[in-house]
């Protein structure tokens, strides 16, 4: 395998794609709007976690470090058409600031998960 085709591969391999996938029901119970998505890898992992926060939502203080939140809510925005609320909360420490705390709006049930 040549570099090139080695590293499109590892690409594929760490992106998560096709390797863990939710399926979720949006809207359930209401057949005007519902509708069923299938979410592959870390931004279904997301989904799940913000539907098991429920009302009090996640932060990036609730998960190891290194875990990219903000860009597995832009695509669960995006991608997936979810309504997804962001408050900013204070935090002190020796590195004040401020951190983000997404609560999902949207109805969802998580339907099932699958690991290929």
């Amino acid at each position: 395998m040549n570099p090139i085709s080695r590293e499109s591969h590892a690409r594929q391999i760490n992106s998560g794609r096709g390797q863990f996938q939710i399926t979720a029901a949006i809207f359930p119970g209401d057949p005007d709007h519902e509708r069923r998505v299938v979410v592959p890898g870390r931004p279904g992992w997301a989904l799940n976690e913000l539907v098991k926060a429920g009302e009090r939502g996640f932060s990036a203080v609730d998960f190891p470090a290194g875990i990219r939140l903000a860009h597995f809510v832009y695509v669960l925005r995006r991608e997936y058409e979810l309504q997804i609320e962001t408050k900013h909360e204070a935090h002190g420490g020796p590195f004040p600031g401020s951190h983000a705390r997404y609560r999902l709006v949207t109805p969802a049930v998580i339907l099932g998960e699958a690991q290929a």
